[in-house]
């Protein structure tokens, strides 16, 4: 695990390949809004790990609102809320103070501090030699082992749904619970998917909508 130092938040080096689904998360420590953090304190809890190419932009404002709204939603879940920027801890600190007084919304969760973008490139969002951090736009679910689970990146141009990604965390629990998949859009209390017949048995036994059964929950 690397350390924290004087300049800022530091990161392991980036890897050949930026962690995908199913890989453990890069682990790191660095200074928040909250106090120093590793993400291997997050062990025992699901974690969505949102990072920002700056403060101060519009589209990742209106996005800390929605998730600042949407804490206590994903706190039911056992989810924690962690966002990444590339800017300065001073620069967090202003942000989140500017928001409180502009929407009357208090940023309940941490906000790391990235300046040297160590941590950027060991989630594989800034590719070497990056001119811009336009790309440190991505967001990470990790489960409870420390294993990324989903990765879904954005454009500067368009802010994300806080409601898919929380969306996203509950039937990633739906499906771990009971072995099961979900369908497109899937809310909780609507149908699942069962898992598909492996042999031939148990296709002929399933009719002919062996491959897609739905089964109310």
């Amino acid at each position: 695990m690397s350390a924290e130092t004087d300049s800022g938040p530091a990161a392991a080096p980036p890897s050949a390949c930026p962690p995908i689904i199913g890989d453990a998360a890069p682990n790191f420590r660095a200074r928040t809004t909250m106090g120093a953090r590793t993400l291997s304190s997050y062990r025992g809890r699901w974690l969505v790990f949102f990072s920002h190419p700056a403060d101060f932009t519009p589209v990742c404002t209106s996005e800390f609102v929605a998730f600042a709204r949407a804490d206590e939603a994903f706190r039911a879940l056992d989810c924690d809320l962690l966002a990444l920027s590339v800017d300065s801890l001073p620069s967090h600190l202003a942000w989140q103070q500017s928001i409180a007084q502009s929407f009357g919304v208090r940023v309940p969760f941490p906000i790391v501090e990235d300046p040297a973008m160590g941590i950027a490139r060991a989630y594989g969002m800034l590719p070497a030699g990056a001119t811009s951090t336009a790309t440190v736009r991505t967001t990470f679910v990790i489960d409870p082992e420390g294993i990324v689970r989903a990765v879904i990146a954005y454009p500067l141009t368009v802010g994300r749904s806080v409601a898919e990604i929380l969306r996203l965390v509950r039937a990633l629990q739906a499906s771990d619970a009971a072995d099961i998949s979900t369908p497109e859009g899937w809310q909780p209390g609507e149908p699942v998917l069962v898992n598909p017949p492996t042999t031939s048995d148990e296709v002929g036994a399933c009719g002919a909508d062996w491959y897609y059964r739905l089964e109310g929950v």
